[in-house]
């Protein structure tokens, strides 16, 4: 699907979910910026506050493109800012805060990612702006969270760490070797913000009922904790696990002819179904294999060359097809390639194009909206806002100043 298109048209007269919703973005990178994105897919107006000069960190990123002014667009800022629009002031300048705080009580959400106490400095936190928007909705997502103790508090803090301090990189590491860092991407900064769209979709619902605004605060780290949840549940009841092996379990990948797949078999009956579709029945009465254990204490030695063997014949699609039919969970292992031309990722509208503005001819691909509703359009997404886009059009719209006010604040550098 490209920018600007739209589908399920039969759904455009229910509008969506968070039509009138309007959100004020103190901004940057990914941990914040991912989750607006996902609001405004849901209908929200996502208004994004930046620097005048440099704009937020996520557009200095690499790989990027041109903008039409020769500016650079990152690819973190490409693929987090979709259906924004992007206003410049410094919230550093006296007259850029009272500027936002102006702005503050023209929108039902204020949010910022922020390391802790970074906006308290700038008299623009929680209590700054309550006092002027008591029905806010103020959302914060860093590191370690605002409300409560932390020894943390001071640390800054990207995906990695959170990642790393949460127990998540002990599950596929192996004894006496060194983690690999962000083996999934972005995961701290994607599942926070996913927490931070729940955070605000309860407070707004909290705000509905009871007519007051509130703090939504996101640690990263807890975030962290929270998907790594077998961690702690099997440190707690006494596992003592070996990264190398899945145990009573077969959790891993096998080579066919033009690639890799992966299978999961945990239950006597899939073990079963898994022996007679690779035509090895007689491990169902081999001693070896009379209990679960066997199979982690024989997966290499004589699981993984009997499937390989099988499989060395059949693409990964095929083989996964046959597991499938026969009720058990396999899938091919896919590069990004294969997944923008999967039949399911474009039946589902997963991948969204954005034409590029620096003369090459591939688009910009950034995956789409993964929740569905029924009665809900897909789209239209529009395209990242250019730096400061927006910047004369809201301050006009929301303040009313005029020409000559907002020539003033841009010569005195208060805004771009």
């Amino acid at each position: 699907m490209r920018v600007g298109e739209t589908t399920n048209e039969q759904a455009q007269n229910y509008g969506k979910p968070l039509d009138g919703v309007r959100i004020l973005a103190v901004e940057q990178m990914q941990a914040l910026p991912f989750g607006t994105q996902l609001l405004s897919r849901l209908g929200a107006d996502v208004v994004k506050v930046e620097h005048p000069k440099f704009g937020e960190s996520g557009r200095s990123s690499q790989p990027a493109m041109s903008d039409p002014q020769g500016r650079q667009v990152g690819a973190t800022f490409l693929r987090n800012n979709l259906s924004k629009r992007s206003i410049t002031i410094d919230i550093k300048h006296p007259r850029g805060r009272e500027l936002l705080l102006q702005l503050a009580p023209h929108f039902d959400v204020f949010a910022e990612n922020f390391k802790a106490g970074a906006l308290t400095k700038l008299a623009l936190d929680y209590d700054a702006v309550s006092a002027v928007h008591p029905q806010v909705i103020y959302l914060s997502v860093s590191g370690f969270g605002n409300l409560g103790d932390s020894p943390y508090q001071n640390w800054p803090a990207y995906a990695g760490v959170a990642e790393s301090m949460s127990s998540l990189y002990s599950w596929s590491t192996p004894n006496n070797t060194a983690p690999t860092i962000s083996p999934l991407g972005a995961l701290g900064d994607t599942v926070s913000a996913t927490f931070a769209v729940i955070g605000v979709l309860a407070a707004l619902r909290h705000r509905d009922l009871h007519g007051i605004g509130q703090h939504v605060d996101i640690s990263m780290l807890d975030c962290m904790v929270a998907l790594a949840d077998v961690q702690l549940q099997y440190e707690s009841m006494g596992v003592v696990r070996d990264p190398q092996s899945r145990g009573a379990l077969i959790l891993t990948s096998f080579k066919a002819a033009n690639g890799w797949f992966m299978i999961q078999v945990g239950r006597e009956h899939q073990w079963e179904r898994l022996c007679e579709i690779i035509g090895k029945p007689e491990w169902l009465s081999d001693p070896r294999f009379a209990t679960r254990a066997g199979w982690g204490e024989h997966q290499e030695d004589v699981i993984r060359p009997a499937v390989e063997a099988w499989a060395a014949d059949k693409s990964k699609q095929e083989v996964c097809a046959l597991f499938a039919n026969a009720g058990v969970a396999a899938g091919p292992c896919n590069s990004p390639a294969e997944v923008m031309e999967d039949p399911h990722i474009k039946a589902h509208n997963m991948v969204v194009e954005m034409p590029r503005t620096d003369y090459v001819a591939n688009p910009v691909v950034t995956p789409g909206n993964p929740v569905k509703l029924s009665k809900m359009t897909e789209g239209p997404d529009t395209r990242v806002p250019w730096l400061g886009e927006h910047t004369y059009e809201v301050l006009t719209a929301e303040l009313g100043l005029d020409e000559t006010e907002l020539e003033e604040l841009q010569t005195k550098g208060v805004i771009g």
